[in-house]
């Protein structure tokens, strides 16, 4: 792969984004969904490459004709096929960069009732996929017991979850899983969003949606997505002169450095593994393990060093989000636009019904479980964790948005410490990234009881501990 072919897969990357912003921008109907135009784009992208219009020109012509690969060459998207698992590493390493690391008393004063929400919801999407995968997908349709952690992998983790492990379902032989969690993920995000408004409007009419109260109509101010004229700044601050050093120069190389502590505390677990446990009990797992989650940590490390000992506080959170945000397109626009429909149509009934699961537990979960786990303003809080476990961080975030515009309650600042005990495990963290391993080496019985264990455990946290409160 040369370096003019890398570069242009970039051009025509991002001559896509900017197609899927002006869509948005003049379709009211993508705004009053809030569907992020990276998604928008990567959705065109498939519509105009080999899987769609590359098969129905190819109904007309022969293979020889220029269209029937589409508008996107096997070159572009083999380019595209490589990004995402390599931004996601740099997603990751963005979670905790420049955000101040509160005393864990603090998280789970304010944040303790959505961390035990979280979790329950999270490692219920394992317990609810085995089940299916054990009861239903495997003994009837010889669906690959692997499938049982798509919902959380897809849900919760995302897009860049789904990306990061494409190294992990080829390894683990379920390479029909990578297109099918990608495609979980896309309806992950599009349900969230349009379950959680629909949510939202009967919140407010029953008066449970309490900031909202009143209201006739939910609404949010810019839908298309560009900031007024007069209202906008650089949305960062420059923490040092561009003369001495770029800031982005320097705010990229801190993310650079979290991401080789990752890759030292990757090659460290796998050389312990190597000399430990592995030869003991011929269990091999980290070698499985994609790079993301210690990323991850790697941020974590770095981010405690610099809030320790730098006293010019360097890093700015606001621009370190653009990275990571930047990054996060890229890798949407990428794995969105190199799906395998066909794998997905082979797989259809999997596919269906782990999403259709996932959904009614995560709507069980908010409608049932959450007022009585979250002792005050269950609704707003609730609706955020609704929205991540259907469709990422983000969609959690903009439904509280939606929901408290005002932040008058502890929603948004609870939602944000739970994170810190919530996504280096789950959502994308290290169990995450290492379920499919977990299932292949100790099969998924074993798995389906931990994860019930676990879920039962936050579960009667919530409901007997944060729940009295």
């Amino acid at each position: 792969m040369s370096a003019e072919l890398v570069g242009l897969g970039f051009v025509v990357l991002a001559v896509f984004i900017v197609i899927g912003k002006w869509v948005r921008v003049f379709t009211p109907m993508l705004q009053n969904i809030f569907l992020p135009s990276s998604i928008i784009a990567g959705l065109i992208a498939l519509l105009v490459g080999p899987e769609v219009l590359g098969r129905i020109v190819l109904i007309f012509t022969e293979e020889e004709f220029f269209l029937s690969q589409g508008f996107l060459t096997p070159d572009i998207l083999s380019v595209w096929s490589t990004l995402p698992g390599l931004f996601i590493n740099i997603v990751f390493a963005c979670l905790f960069l420049g955000k101040e690391l509160p005393s864990l008393k603090k998280v789970w004063d304010i944040g303790g009732p959505q961390v035990a929400m979280g979790q329950m919801v999270s490692w219920g999407q394992y317990v609810v996929g085995l089940l299916l995968v054990l009861l239903i997908l495997t003994p009837f349709y010889g669906v690959n017991p692997l499938a049982g952690t798509l919902i959380e992998i897809s849900f919760v983790g995302g897009h860049g979850t789904a990306a990061g492990l494409s190294n992990t379902f080829e390894e683990l032989g379920f390479a029909e899983g990578y297109d099918m969690a990608i495609g979980l993920a896309t309806i992950g995000i599009l349900s969230g969003v349009l379950i959680g408004i629909i949510l939202i409007n009967w919140g407010v009419r029953t008066g449970r949606a309490k900031e909202l109260g009143g209201s006739d109509k939910v609404k949010v101010d810019g839908q298309h997505g560009i900031i007024d004229f007069d209202e906008r700044d650089s949305g960062a601050d420059i923490t040092t002169r561009p003369e001495s050093i770029e800031p982005l120069s320097i705010h990229l190389a801190y993310v650079g450095v979290s991401i080789g502590v990752g890759i030292l505390l990757l090659e460290g677990l796998v050389w312990l593994e190597s000399v430990s446990w592995g030869p003991l009990t011929d269990t091999y797992l980290m070698i499985y393990v994609p790079l993301f989650p210690l990323a991850m940590a790697g941020g974590i490390i770095v981010q405690g060093f610099s809030q320790r000992y730098d006293t010019f506080k360097i890093i700015d959170r606001k621009l370190i989000n653009r990275i990571g945000g930047l990054s996060l397109d890229i890798l949407i626009v990428a794995a969105i636009g190199t799906i395998s429909l066909q794998v997905i149509g082979d797989n259809i009934v999997a596919f269906v019904s782990l999403a259709m699961v996932g959904l009614v537990w995560n709507l069980f979960a908010f409608l049932v479980l959450a007022p009585k786990m979250i002792p005050s303003y269950w609704f707003e809080r609730g609706i955020g964790d609704f929205g991540q476990a259907t469709g990422i961080t983000a969609t959690g975030l903009l439904l509280m948005k939606v929901v408290d515009p005002e932040n008058r309650t502890p929603a948004l600042e609870g939602f944000g410490y739970k994170q810190i005990l919530f996504e280096p495990l789950v959502g994308g963290g290290l169990f995450t990234a290492a379920a499919m391993p977990l299932v292949a080496q100790f099969g998924p019985v074993a798995i389906l009881i931990f994860s019930f264990i676990v879920t039962v455990f936050w579960l009667l946290l919530g409901l007997f501990y944060f729940g009295k409160k």
